[in-house]
């Protein structure tokens, strides 16, 4: 009898112990589909349009799917291998264009301006407004008004941006593992604490060598670059850490993100933005680059 996939079970808390690497695929593809019939069921609904069975329905469809996928990406940034990097870039576009599938639902976003259009009659709740602004503004800024010859645009540069952006992080993740500094003079030690020294002579060990091993993942480099009062250390580990995915080798990044930037760039101007920046900056704080640039001259000034 063939064993049920723990992740399509109900728990409390991620059985992490009890996930095989074989489970994540199957899991991942069956709550997208039931994430899609949640969907339709929005959609099909002869309902008039209200915030509950659109808004709230919307807001709770999907959340098997968010729990699995949030389970497996944490797996592929913090314990990786190659075969869940295989997984990860086989998910990745499917991922991508159920997320499409739902921006660009026609159906369900005329449902939503329909709720949208007549809020201020509705007595919400502030809670429940933000969400209806929040939604409303997703689906428009994400193409839900585009013709539709210019979302099936979107969805080729989406599908292209998720599989570059996942090979990026990728061969971040490998050259942050295959780095280290060996440190063999106790003297160059100075300032760090002794139990990080400690840590570091037993990861030499682990490793079958002589003196103190640090690296670039963070529980190492973080407290080595703001105790070791070794300067030439500190350059020497920062300049590692900022030119990871840098070094025209296998895993080199300089392609990547000249590509994502110029996918960025034509996502951005098909939404009608003028570049990615002022497409991210509208939800945020600054709104604009030009703020941006005028704030950081200021602090130069």
């Amino acid at each position: 009898m063939e064993s049920q996939n723990i992740l399509l079970t109900e728990f409390d808390y991620a059985p992490f112990s009890r996930i095989r690497t074989e489970d994540y695929k199957p899991a991942i593809l069956e709550a997208v589909e039931l994430a899609k019939k949640e969907i339709d069921e929005i959609v099909n609904s002869e309902e008039i349009p209200t915030f509950e069975n659109t808004l709230e329905a919307l807001e709770f469809s999907g959340k098997k799917l968010d729990r699995v996928t949030s389970i497996f990406f944490n797996i592929n940034s913090a314990e990786t291998n190659e075969e869940i990097q295989k997984i990860a870039q086989e998910v990745s576009p499917v991922l991508s264009e159920f997320k499409n599938d739902v921006i660009l639902n026609k159906g369900l976003f005329k449902k939503i301006k329909s709720v949208f259009d007549k809020k201020d009659s509705l007595n919400l709740k502030k809670e429940q407004e933000t969400l209806l602004e929040k939604k409303y503004k997703a689906f428009t800024r994400n193409g839900a008004n585009l013709p539709e010859a210019k979302q099936k645009d979107l969805r080729e540069i989406d599908k292209e941006l998720s599989q570059l952006k996942l090979k990026f992080g990728e061969n971040v993740l490998a050259e942050t593992n295959r780095y280290e500094l060996l440190v063999t003079d106790e003297s160059r030690l100075k300032g760090l604490p002794e139990s990080f020294i400690e840590e570091a002579r037993s990861v030499a060990k682990e490793k079958g060598k002589e003196g103190w091993i640090f690296t670039l993942e963070y529980p190492s480099y973080l407290p080595f670059m703001k105790y070791a009062e070794d300067r030439e250390l500190r350059k020497e580990l920062a300049l590692a850490f900022g030119s990871r995915g840098f070094h025209n080798d296998e895993l080199d990044n300089q392609e990547n993100v000249l590509k994502i930037a110029k996918l960025r760039y034509q996502r951005a101007r098909l939404l009608g933005f003028e570049s990615h920046a002022h497409f991210v900056l509208e939800e945020r704080m600054a709104e604009t680059p030009e703020k941006v640039d005028s704030f950081l001259n200021e602090m130069l000034e």
